[in-house]
């Protein structure tokens, strides 16, 4: 069995939570050790049967020890700042994907990705490291996830599309083939992608369209 520990004890933790049990069967691939959660009101509470182990602090302490570390937090910028305080310690991620996902062996997934229950993933997909793609989200052929993506449920993304970095899809969104997402943008619930859409924006509508330009402070927080 490998060791694992789940940084952040919020909603998209306890999903990735029961994603691990699921996958674990009888084969008992996961032993999860508990939560990290930084969160004083949260410090030796049980979560899922799961203790809350402490904050980063138990981290730095245990670094040492052979498990695997995971960052499902919900909000993109915060889970790429929480990995890189983890990066910091040398820690290594594992990836974790439901029985039920339907998916092709000509699909690479990154470190420290989750993929939940319904999804499926076709042929000749890349998806990042970090990325979460949740419950019955669906990526065609030959489409690129980038690293710390969070794909809301019931997404659908059709063939050839590239999804930049840290990209945020909103629930029951669509892309149509051949688009490019660009980083760190957010598409509303429910929206289409019918054209390319730029870095650092906030896009909705059927079809989307940009609504808003994030700030320059939002846009390089984590270059």
């Amino acid at each position: 069995m490998t060791d694992v520990v789940i940084i952040g004890a919020g909603g998209a933790g306890r999903e990735a939570c029961w994603v691990f049990r699921e996958d674990d069967g009888q084969a008992r691939k996961w032993n999860v050790l508990g939560f990290i959660d930084d969160d004083p009101e949260l410090q030796e509470a049980s979560i899922c049967d799961l203790p809350v182990l402490g904050g980063f602090s138990w981290l730095e302490r245990n670094s040492a020890k052979n498990f695997r570390a995971i960052c499902p937090i919900g909000n993109p910028r915060s889970r790429k700042l929480l990995v890189e305080r983890a990066r910091a310690l040398q820690l290594s991620f594992c990836s974790v994907v439901h029985p039920s996902v339907c998916m092709s062996r000509w699909v690479e997934i990154g470190p420290g990705s989750v993929i939940c229950a319904g999804a499926i993933v076709t042929t000749h997909v890349k998806i990042g490291a970090h990325v979460t793609v949740n419950v019955n989200c669906s990526i065609s052929h030959d489409t690129v996830i980038g690293a710390y993506c969070n794909l809301n449920p019931g997404c659908r993304i059709a063939g050839a599309v590239n999804v930049g970095e840290g990209v945020e899809l909103g629930m029951a969104s669509a892309v149509i083939q051949k688009r490019r997402i660009g980083d760190w943008s957010v598409i509303g619930a429910g929206a289409v992608v019918t054209r390319d859409v730029p870095n650092h924006v906030t896009a909705v509508g059927v079809p989307c369209r940009v609504i808003k330009e994030h700030d320059a402070q939002l846009a390089t927080v984590c270059r």
